[in-house]
């Protein structure tokens, strides 16, 4: 009896441990952002996507899984030859999605190395077609190249290149010493141009001062003549109509009565005064033979005057 109850207990043992393996093998729950590849009996089958599944036991075995996720690949290290013949040590980052895990199980044995190596032959032919000056200023078209040529090869394998990065480009000794001279020398050329602009344009500076001084100086000079000129001339106008209004008052003067009288007096003075002037200024004297006869010289003007008048 007791060899039948450890037989029931084997079998029963046997039994749980065989549905346990058959719930195993049915169910299946794929997590979000993948797929399983299901083959039934060595051939494919279906994909499953995320969720819950139920698979045939011992018929249907998940034959690959694949994520769905952006993944990075760095891209090693390796050695290109520029248009120019110079040799250059470039590396990047690779960046691939699955779109169809069918293919990316069958188009090829490995995707990820497929893709890795696809980008290091496709990144020396571009380098190939570049100068080395261009290969650190077109970066980025570099990226765009490689990434469309990656892109196109590897649709097959039903994966997409979304992004391809060169992280860094290595290049030989003599080159970076030959590339630092030259950066030497642009800058020092650079320095010596804005120097020279520099004194170029402060002579400019000093040269449109001293113009616009020397045109300030004529406008300040013209200005002062102009008004020299008017002031002259406004006291030349001034003089004349104070002379002419005192000769208007003058010969009011002679035709009031007695008004002769009084000119032919101040005349008399005047003319004593300027006799008394010429003698102080002068050691010889001339005397006119008339000098005694002052009434007779006075009369003589005022007859001038006489004779003026009509």
């Amino acid at each position: 009896m007791d060899l039948f109850a450890d037989f029931g207990t084997w079998f029963a043992g046997g039994i749980a441990l065989a549905v346990i393996i058959v719930i195993f093998k049915t169910a299946r729950v794929v997590p979000q952002k993948s797929n399983f590849v299901v083959e039934r009996l060595g051939k494919y089958s279906r994909t499953l996507d995320s969720g819950f599944h139920l698979l045939i036991p011992f018929i249907d075995k998940v034959a690959y899984t694949h994520t769905l996720k952006e993944e990075v690949i760095d891209v090693a290290q390796q050695a290109c030859i520029t248009r120019d013949n110079i040799q250059v040590g470039i590396d990047g980052v690779m960046y691939i999605q699955v779109i169809d895990a069918h293919k990316a199980s069958y188009g090829v044995d490995n995707y990820r190395n497929a893709a890795s190596q696809l980008a290091q032959t496709t990144m020396r032919s571009v380098i190939g077609q570049t100068d080395l000056d261009k290969t650190f200023e077109e970066r980025a078209k570099i990226n765009e190249e490689v990434v469309r040529a990656l892109d196109e090869a590897a649709t097959p394998w039903g994966i997409k290149v979304l992004r391809y990065e060169v992280s860094d480009i290595e290049l030989p000794n003599s080159i970076k010493d030959a590339l630092e001279q030259q950066m030497r020398a642009e800058r020092e050329r650079r320095a010596a141009i804005a120097k020279s602009e520099g004194e170029r344009q402060a002579m400019i500076n000093v040269s449109e001062g001293q113009k616009q001084e020397v045109i300030n100086l004529s406008e300040g000079e013209k200005l002062k003549q102009i008004n020299e000129a008017e002031g002259r001339a406004e006291e030349i106008q001034l003089i004349a109509t104070a002379t002419a209004e005192g000769l208007r008052k003058i010969a009011e003067a002679i035709q009031t009565p007695g008004g002769k009288d009084a000119v032919s007096l101040r005349i008399a003075e005047q003319y004593v005064k300027e006799f008394g002037n010429l003698a102080k200024t002068n050691n010889t004297l001339i005397l006119p033979a008339e000098l005694s006869n002052v009434g007779g010289a006075v009369a003589g003007l005022a007859e001038v005057l006489k004779h003026g008048k009509s």
